[in-house]
């Protein structure tokens, strides 16, 4: 499925504070995460209009807003070039994630990764599972866009891709 013509270049990016400059040190946790972010969100253009889940408490907006500075664009309410969706998948994929271990995650994160309006179809699983999926749920699919990153780092999953107009 191909985007329409009259929709931005829209990016998906993970609203993990570690992105924040302000995490920054000398040795980055997140050096491939973070180059895949700026790479996305530098495809965007000048002007990019930011969709975040509220739930997050205002780090994925932060987050988005710091990407979006640090490729010298400006975040806009309306005339955007370019949408960026914050979101992830669960937050629970190993022992030693925020979450532990929930045996569900990994089934959870792959029919995701097919059709993020799944999402939308267990929002108590997704909540459950720790997910940020909210914004993911009018995203086409993953097989559409240009993926730069998918992995589940500290055992959350985070996805960035590109979907071109």
């Amino acid at each position: 499925m191909s985007a329409p013509a009259d929709r931005p270049v829209t990016a998906l990016v993970p609203g993990v504070l570690a992105l924040l400059p302000s995490y920054r040190s000398i040795e980055d946790p997140v050096a491939d995460l973070r180059a895949a972010c700026r790479a996305a969100v530098g495809r965007l253009g000048p002007r990019v209009r930011v969709v975040a889940s509220p739930a997050t408490g205002g780090s994925g907006a932060a987050v988005a807003a710091a990407l979006v500075a640090e490729v010298g664009a400006e975040v806009v309410e309306t005339g955007e070039t370019g949408v960026l969706v914050v979101g992830n998948g669960s937050a629970k994929r190993t022992e030693k994630a925020p979450g532990h271990l929930d045996e569900r995650a990994e089934a959870f994160d792959a029919v995701l990764r097919a059709d993020f309006s799944a999402a939308a179809t267990d929002p108590a699983l997704a909540a459950d599972l720790w997910a940020d999926t909210t914004c993911l749920a009018d995203l086409p699919p993953l097989a559409d866009a240009d993926v730069l990153y998918d992995a589940a780092p500290f055992g959350v999953q985070y996805w960035v891709a590109v979907w071109p107009r």
